[in-house]
């Protein structure tokens, strides 16, 4: 049989804290890296401004054959802006019982 008392160290209130452990290795996710040359800035913005306003032009263009084709008004519906952000849930347009 062991003779004697057990021996533990107390833990002190407020002692050292454990840290969470790093990742290790690459990080998740797409890099962004900033291009050397403010003239190459210049062009992604440029382009990205022409993208966009192709696109309005095109749409609206759409809208506009598309109200003229139709016998009532259309009204065209703005979605909610941004990624990721899901619209209203729509029923499904199947046959109800």
């Amino acid at each position: 049989m062991a003779q004697g008392k057990q021996k533990f160290k107390g833990q002190r209130p407020g002692g050292a804290k454990k840290q969470p452990p790093k990742q290790k290795g690459p990080k998740k996710g797409g890099r962004i890296i900033a291009p050397k040359k403010a003239q190459v800035v210049q062009q992604q913005k440029l382009k990205k401004g022409l993208e966009v306003a192709i696109r309005n032009k095109i749409e609206q263009e759409v809208t506009q054959k598309a109200s003229s084709s139709l016998h009532k008004k259309l009204s065209v519906l703005k979605g909610p802006e941004g990624k990721g952000q899901a619209g209203p849930a729509r029923p499904a347009a199947g046959p109800s019982k």
